[in-house]
């Protein structure tokens, strides 16, 4: 039988298990891939925990695989299903985790992987690069515009920044002094996070900025939004809804489309966009990888390999 990382109920890494499971079977709308990679991310944890997307309504079944993002090699597509065939190379919005030897992927947040692109760092686009090219252009600022993006040497953030940059727009980028160095190789101006960092955002940015993509939540928000005046300007990926609202701001409204996927891998191929990973692991030390983006250190990218 193949092998998954599951939680087998919501609570903390106890829950954790790699274990035998049984062989997806693609329903409509669905590709099953022989994953070669999948994407680590902070809403895996997250999930395991309780945490629910909005507008996730649906009672999770136990164990749950881990991931949600992968890339692999198409074995079989369900009714429905046209523009890929087994033998396909691809990467894309798993169903029900990527964390395992074999993944379900959404059809219509799948597609081609290019040649010159690896499954390692295909399995970095659907979240992180996906997610940081939504919200760079739902603010849709012009070319020249000041972005303040918090949480910027995480893998979002990372991704914000240099599509930021490819857009033409200049970046004030928010993390830790730990991560000065790689913000900054990154194109953007480098603020260190904690208290006062509105203050030390209007040293950095002298004409202010012209709109905030938080990452980070909490007090970083918070101080974050009182940077800009428009509530249009003010996006983030952390907060739930209604604490987005009491300050007028948005969550990113997210595609999950083929054509974002094919726009991020261009952007990867142009040289515009670098994953950034920094740290791959196999899959039966999927724990690690976990750990290393659960502690909140994590610099651009974690990866879990499979091999064929």
């Amino acid at each position: 039988m193949p092998k998954a990382y599951v939680f087998t109920r919501y609570g903390g890494p106890e829950t954790e298990a790699l274990t035998d499971v049984d062989r997806p079977i693609p329903g409509p709308g669905q590709i099953l891939v022989s994953v070669r990679a999948a994407g680590v991310n902070p809403v895996d944890w997250k999930l395991r925990g309780g945490f629910r997307r909005p507008g996730d309504t649906a009672e999770r079944v136990f164990p749950a695989v881990f991931g949600s993002e992968a890339a692999g090699i198409v074995e079989e597509t369900g009714e429905g299903v046209t523009g890929f065939a087994a033998g396909d190379e691809v990467f894309g919005n798993t169903v029900d985790g990527g964390y395992a030897e074999y993944a379900l992927l959404d059809a219509r947040a799948t597609a081609r992987k290019p040649a010159g692109l690896s499954f390692t760092d295909a399995a970095t686009l659907p979240v992180a690069a996906a997610t940081a090219y939504d919200g760079v252009r739902q603010l849709d600022l012009p070319e020249g515009a000041t972005l303040l993006v918090t949480g910027a040497g995480g893998g979002v953030g990372a991704a914000a920044v240099q599509i930021a940059r490819a857009l033409g727009l200049r970046v004030v980028g928010v993390a830790s002094e730990g991560k000065k160095d790689f913000v900054e190789s990154l194109g953007a101006v480098h603020v260190p996070s904690g208290p006062d960092l509105a203050e030390r955002v209007r040293a950095a940015a002298a004409d202010g900025v012209d709109a905030v993509y938080d990452l980070v939540g909490g007090e970083t928000f918070t101080e974050a939004a009182t940077l800009v005046a428009d509530g249009t300007r003010l996006i983030t990926a952390a907060l739930l809804p209604e604490a987005i609202a009491r300050r007028g701001g948005s969550r990113v409204v997210r595609a999950r489309t083929t054509a974002v996927l094919d726009t991020v891998a261009d952007l990867v191929l142009r040289g515009a966009l670098t994953p950034h990973v920094t740290r791959t692991f196999p899959l039966d030390r999927a724990e690690e990888a976990l750990r290393a983006v659960e502690d909140g250190h994590a610099r651009g990218k974690i990866v879990i390999e499979v091999p064929a």
